[in-house]
């Protein structure tokens, strides 16, 4: 072979070597290429509720009295939740408590039967800060707290008690500094008159539902109840109510009108 033939000969092997090899199409379905993988933004963390201690810290405050909390109340819930305007303090100073719940009815003569007495019951197992709430159902002039019971809730730490009906031996209450929210002042006893039918059961006070646990407030003008459901959002709206309360009071005062004040602010 000459050179000539030789080198041909090499040029064709490289030739074939590097030409692409054609095979048939496959006919197995081929992979569709995976979509790629939408993040999401984490979901935003709700504010953790508050706890029962906060709502009332809340509560308490000065600013926060039951008329701010009325509107704040009626705000979040669409419904009223001030009691009626004969409950009436027996005692100076505020109240603010989670409900322990007692009912009475007038006690029929043909009835024999012995009755639990819930209005003590409660009494000795409302813990500290509680707010009695007793409801002396058909019987608005007969007491339901005297002395010693308001002496038993003194020593026993509790708030305050509220009386859809009434109280006695008031000097002394007052005197032992338990404070007291009642419809009525009455000497009448509730022993023979009034049997116990329920305690710590959702009760109608002074035209008000009170569920046990609802926070109690009481003050000079009166009873607000705020239901449990509703308490983080009426906090919520007292302190939007407070901000801007506390900047109209210096606008009164500089230009005397209360509608320039309201037209910077707005009325909640």
């Amino acid at each position: 072979m000459t050179t000539r033939s030789l080198v041909a000969a090499v040029v064709a092997a490289l030739a074939a070597v590097a030409a692409p090899v054609l095979t048939a199409p496959s006919s197995a379905p081929q992979a569709t290429p995976a979509a790629p993988v939408a993040t999401q933004a984490p979901a935003s963390t709700p504010a953790p509720a508050l706890t029962p201690d906060a709502v009332i810290a809340a509560l308490r405050k000065p600013e926060n009295s039951t008329g701010n909390i009325a509107d704040a109340v009626e705000a979040a819930t669409g419904a009223r939740g001030w009691m009626s305007s004969d409950m009436k303090p027996i005692s100076a100073g505020k109240i603010v408590g989670r409900a322990w719940t007692a009912l009475m009815r007038p006690v029929l003569k043909s009835d024999t039967r012995t009755y639990p007495n819930y209005l003590l019951q409660i009494l000795d197992e409302a813990p500290a800060g509680s707010v009695l709430v007793y409801v002396m159902e058909d019987g608005l002039e007969i007491a339901a707290m005297g002395n010693l019971m308001a002496t038993t809730a003194v020593a026993r730490g509790l708030e305050g008690t509220v009386i859809d009906g009434a109280v006695r031996d008031v000097t002394e209450i007052r005197a032992m500094g338990h404070k007291v929210f009642s419809r009525r002042i009455s000497p009448a006893t509730s022993v023979g008159r009034m049997v116990s039918v329920s305690k710590q059961t959702p009760v109608r006070c002074a035209d008000i539902m009170v569920h046990p646990g609802d926070y109690i407030v009481g003050d000079a003008d009166g009873v607000v109840v705020v239901p449990q459901g509703a308490a983080d959002q009426v906090v919520a709206l007292l302190k939007d109510y407070d901000a801007r309360e506390s900047k109209m009071v210096p606008i009164i005062q500089r230009e005397k009108s209360m509608l320039k004040a309201l037209e910077i602010y707005g009325r909640y």
